[in-house]
């Protein structure tokens, strides 16, 4: 039955991402801790899949992707300014928690029909 739901949304095999911030518990690697984020997905197993929901998604991706570029910007900066490996490490773990962040706020909001 699990395997149906997951072929009628794929989206939710993102939710296995999850499973990499553990990394961040055993190694002591903060960088890793965005990956928890990735959890959130398993939710869309709980939805019923359709054309409205892959827009928004598309729609939500793209609030995701633009946010990730400017992420991806300040880390490169903020590499570059400083040789603290804790501020790398936090630069590297903002750069994958506020686009995903971004994604799963601008999702909620479009699915309960925010413009």
């Amino acid at each position: 039955m699990t395997d149906k739901k997951i072929s009628k949304n794929p989206l939710a095999l993102l939710g296995l991402l999850g499973f990499l911030g553990m990394l961040g518990l055993t190694t002591g690697n903060a960088g890793f801790y965005g990956f928890f984020g990735f959890f959130s997905f398993f939710f869309a197993l709980a939805g019923k899949t359709d054309e409205f929901l892959m827009m928004n998604v598309a729609r939500a991706g793209l609030n995701g992707f633009v946010i990730s570029m400017v992420c991806i910007g300040a880390s490169v900066v903020l590499m570059t300014i400083t040789d603290s490996m804790e501020v790398i490490a936090g630069a590297l773990a903002a750069t994958l928690v506020f686009p995903l962040l971004t994604f799963v706020i601008s999702f909620y909001i479009y699915d309960r029909g925010g413009k």
